[in-house]
């Protein structure tokens, strides 16, 4: 799950920096392969937790639930007089008007009559979060993967691919289309892609250029990582439940021994 920096789509078509695998354009979907994992009729259920979530955040903000050090950094780009507003001016219209056409041409748009229950876990979703829900796309891909270009630009939008549909029940597959709100609501895409304009500059500059640019991209890893937690928070403040986020990133993960190791970590960190 990620966002796509501009700077690496720019600089890097066959794979951008943050893991975004590109499809091949031949590539086609058949809507009958595309279904959830194996769930029981909650429908009423997640609506119910839906709307209790709404009741508990009624203005909730990006920083609100943005990691402290992606904060930090954050604060340090607003900081510069109109660099927010000349990404999203010049680069964004560019990377938005391409990779709309390359959803256009690779996968299908969802709606309310395409893939409807898909489009109302997005719309609940952007409703707890307290932002506008973007296009979503299906691409048919065996690699279970979801990103978004973090610009909250004129043509916000989310892919996911089939393979992760499949794979993944309900309330998991919205907890992911969460996570990649939450680089949209963040503007993720225009900070980020910042200090990858920011670095490839540094590598340019004679003498100490190129250790400068190491430094910053260590800096840039951290930050990345940082958005990354970021966007998780922003995944349970929808789940409502930390169990769906560990069960996306390992399958059978027993929570109870889980957490009693973690109590014994704490407790010889403590002694140490």
């Amino acid at each position: 799950m990620a966002c796509l920096s501009l700077s690496s789509m720019a600089f890097a078509p066959k794979e951008s920096t943050l893991g975004l695998n590109y499809l091949n354009r031949s590539s086609s979907i058949c809507l009958s392969q595309i279904e959830f994992g194996p769930i029981k009729k909650c429908r009423r259920v997640g609506f119910s937790v839906c709307r209790a979530t709404l009741n508990g955040f009624p203005n909730i903000d990006a920083d609100d639930f943005r990691h402290p050090l992606d904060k930090q950094n954050t604060l340090i780009m607003r900081a510069i007089p109109g660099l927010n507003e000349l990404v999203k001016g010049v680069l964004g219209t560019v990377a938005e008007t391409f990779m709309t056409l390359e959803n256009m041409g690779t996968s299908v748009l969802v709606s309310e009559k395409q893939l409807p229950e898909l489009h109302q876990l997005m719309v609940e979703a952007a409703e707890i979060l307290k932002t506008e829900a973007p296009d979503l796309y299906v691409r048919q891909s065996p690699v279970p993967n979801a990103y978004t270009l973090a610009i909250s630009g004129k043509k916000p939008f989310v892919v996911v691919h089939t393979s992760l549909v499949e794979l993944l029940t309900r309330k998991e597959l919205q907890a992911v289309l969460a996570h990649e709100l939450g680089h949209l609501k963040c503007d993720h895409g225009v900070w980020l892609s910042i200090a990858n304009i920011f670095i490839l500059g540094a590598y340019g500059v004679p003498g100490l250029g190129g250790l400068i640019a190491q430094v910053l991209e260590e800096q840039l890893f951290l930050w990345l990582r940082a958005a990354e937690l970021t966007c998780d928070r922003a995944a349970l403040l929808v789940a409502q439940d930390p169990k769906f986020l560990f069960l996306l990133s390992v399958s059978d993960l027993n929570m109870d021994m889980w957490r009693e190791c973690s109590r014994w970590s704490r407790l010889d960190s403590d002694l140490i």
